[in-house]
């Protein structure tokens, strides 16, 4: 069987990444028949797709489900193997195998129509989620895993070139950002991180209620992993009423879950929004984004 590439994929791909993503795209049909010949998979649903990958539901040759993973192995996904390994199916969903070479992993199945984004109380979900995260950070960064200390580097490198763009509050708040990385960036620590985390990653599942997915791993501080879990579901944060005091809420739960410094943690996660900030201006942005904004000005007390 012929494995069709989704349209809305190649186009993205096209778009972000030109003419390697476009031969990339090209190739994944015969990438794809040549695993499930070698791995004795066959197709068992309609293949499905995020931004960067392509995932085709399988069955094993003992018959149980699976899914085959094709993605173009950049600096940011190089070491998810390496980290679903080292966790091991604890709080993640379990590597089967690999073609590390290819950008190729065998995972168990979850079920994709049921993610923590669908959790009607948002505090549930947001219980579940840091649960999972603090099981994740327990786990030391295996060697040769991408470091925050080697990120933070490069943004205390960019940030003078890209910054100036930014114009009165914004510029304010981002300098205050520069200046908790450049404090922590010493003392970036060495625990496992997910770094992204957000509701839409953290699957149902059979073996256990909930898992994540999709990590784009770092080694370093379990505060620079707080960001996505504060900004996702912000419908959930404005209907509260007062979204400082609700995203307060979410940061207070999570670090005392995670037993983490308050101080240090907000420091991280001013850098995660400074990471954000860095990206968008890149991008040609002119402003904050609003969320961005709103966190920094929640956290900047907790760190200055």
């Amino acid at each position: 069987m012929r494995i069709e590439v989704p349209e809305r994929l190649a186009e993205v791909q096209a778009e972000t990444n030109g003419d390697a993503c476009r031969r990339w795209v090209a190739g994944l049909p015969g990438l794809a028949a040549d695993l499930l010949e070698r791995w004795e998979l066959r197709p068992d649903g309609e293949p499905r797709h995020g931004w960067a990958s392509l995932v085709v539901p399988v069955r094993r040759a003992g018959g149980g489900a699976a899914v085959l993973k094709l993605q173009l192995v950049d600096e940011e996904n190089a070491g998810e193997a390496a980290a679903l390994r080292a966790w091991d199916g604890r709080g993640a969903v379990r590597l089967l195998a690999e073609d590390a070479g290819r950008g190729a992993l065998l995972l168990e199945r979850l079920d994709a129509a049921r993610s923590l984004a669908d959790l009607p109380d948002d505090r549930e979900a947001l219980a579940v989620l840091t649960g999972l995260l603090a099981r994740l950070v327990a786990a030391p960064a295996p060697p040769g895993m991408r470091t925050l200390a080697d990120v933070a580097r490069a943004m205390l490198a960019d940030a003078p070139e890209l910054l100036p763009a930014l114009r009165g509050a914004d510029r304010r708040l981002a300098d205050v950002c520069v200046g908790a990385v450049r404090e922590l960036a010493d003392e970036a620590g060495d625990r496992l991180l997910h770094w992204d985390l957000h509701y839409g990653n953290v699957l149902s599942a059979d073996r256990e209620p909930w898992l994540a997915i999709d990590p784009k791993p770092l080694a370093g501080d379990p505060g620079f992993d707080l960001l996505p879990a504060l900004r996702n579901r912000w419908d959930d944060l404005v209907a509260a009423g007062d979204v400082t005091r609700a995203l307060r809420w979410r940061f207070d739960h999570m670090t005392e879950v995670l037993g983490l410094d308050r101080r240090r943690a907000a420091g991280w996660t001013l850098g995660r929004v400074l990471q954000n900030v860095l990206w968008d201006l890149e991008d040609e942005e002119e402003h904050m984004d609003d969320a961005q904004r709103v966190v920094a000005e929640c956290l900047e007390p907790l760190w200055t």
